[in-house]
This record gives structure tokens, sequence and C-alpha cells, in this order.
């Protein structure tokens, strides 16, 4: 799984935390767009803009405790 960092969640405060991370969905039409798909507040998977965020690597064993929370 990979994860991104909200590093700007300018015109999205609703949806999204500033430095909060974030599960990224696979979705290639998305990238080549400029967007990314990931879930947010809601619980659901939307597009935003991919500046809006940063890749981050997990270690397996933190990325264990974070799918379990």
């Amino acid at each position: 799984m990979k994860w991104m960092i909200c590093i700007k969640n300018t015109g999205y405060e609703a949806s999204l935390e500033a430095r909060k991370l974030y599960t990224l969905e696979d979705d290639p039409k998305a990238q080549t767009h400029g967007m990314i798909r990931v879930i947010d507040e809601s619980g659901e998977s939307y597009l935003y803009p991919s500046q809006m965020f940063a890749p981050i690597a997990v270690q397996n064993t933190l990325e264990s405790q974070l799918l379990a929370a």
C-alpha cells in the first residue's frame, strides 16, 4: 500500500487535513491528469490534485499498525 501526506489542503479543508497520512488508491487515468485518488475524511476515495500531497515511505511494522487503527 502507498501512503501520501497532505502538504496543502487549501480549498478542501472539510475533506483533507494538512500533515495527515492518506492511503493512495491506484488510478492510472487520474495520474495522467495530475490527480491522485485517496481515501479522504469522508471515508470514500476521491480525486485531488497531486501537488497537494507528497509520498511517504512507511516501514512494514508501522504500516500494519496504521491499517489496524
